[in-house]
């Protein structure tokens, strides 16, 4: 007796299989798949390989359907709006990247793996690149599969709306002013599981609506909806803002940029943030 023949099917938009996320995706069409069956039947060949060589599809295309399988999306350059230095988005597998993560694993094991939920970003200088890293951190924690919200609390000069393209609103402050609740937490798309809350309107007492005790109540709000909570701040060359931030997270990340931030500035910021209560989780150079 003849062992029966194992035909492919054809793939559904609605399926997990790497031809069902390529025709979700508008990689190919109903009529390219059914061209792509034939060959990856006659060749003995993965569904993947086929549209592969036939043209229709780039290695890059591949890398990017594997990441969604295994629930590590990232973005194509051009695909959204986003910032193109957001590179935890479009480059995951970039040298800068693997350092994120690398970093990543020391606040999991020095700070998130105690139980602890919230961490403030904090830079010095206003161009030490703080808030960009604090966005790209988010991204990979979220790629990690933790829930993660990132919170521009940067009430003098917010900008990470525009890095994720979303359009200015209510945020933080109205939360804090009673003015807007947590519903002001809006959800990124492109990523499973990343949050972002706005600075939202900017007041004109930032430090002081910023040392307000609902600041306390809405991170534990936050914290229990949230595994991990990054804040973005002012730089802490501009005021106290930073101390506000750190005394309702805990913890704090310090981030200096190489050949710009002095380390006697760095060695002095933290010393601050110890009298605030807080503690020092760790520091970062970036090199740029």
């Amino acid at each position: 007796m003849n062992s029966p023949m194992s035909i492919p099917t054809m793939p559904s938009s609605a399926d997990s299989s790497i031809g069902g996320i390529l025709l979700a995706s508008g990689k190919i069409t109903p009529e390219s798949a059914e061209r792509v069956l034939r060959m990856q039947k006659e060749l003995g060949i993965r569904f993947g390989e086929a549209a592969q060589r036939l043209g229709l599809i780039t290695e890059a295309d591949i890398q990017q359907v594997l990441a969604r399988q295994f629930d590590y999306p990232y973005l194509q350059a051009g695909e959204n709006k986003f910032s193109e230095e957001l590179l935890a988005a479009y480059q995951p597998f970039s040298p800068q990247v693997e350092q994120l993560r690398a970093v990543r694993s020391q606040l999991m094991l020095r700070w998130f793996a105690r139980g602890r939920k919230s961490l403030a970003v904090v830079q010095v200088n206003e161009s030490d690149g703080a808030s960009m890293f604090a966005a790209n951190l988010a991204v990979v924690f979220s790629q990690l599969g933790e829930n993660t919200l990132l919170v521009d609390a940067n009430l003098r000069k917010p900008s990470l709306h525009t890095v994720f393209d979303q359009r200015p609103g209510q945020g933080l402050s109205d939360i804090l002013a009673g003015r807007a609740d947590i519903g002001a937490v809006t959800r990124i798309p492109s990523f499973v599981s990343l949050s972002l809350l706005g600075a939202g309107t900017l007041p004109p007492n930032p430090q002081e609506l910023l040392g307000r005790a609902a600041f306390s109540a809405l991170n534990a709000q936050l914290e229990a909806n949230h595994d991990v909570t990054l804040y973005d701040v002012a730089p802490f060359a501009l005021g106290a803002d930073a101390l506000a931030v750190a005394a309702r997270a805990g913890g704090v990340l310090l981030v200096g940029r190489k050949d710009h931030t002095l380390l006697a500035d760095i060695n002095t910021v933290a010393e601050e943030i110890r009298h605030s209560g807080a503690e020092v989780v760790g520091a970062v150079m970036i090199d740029k």
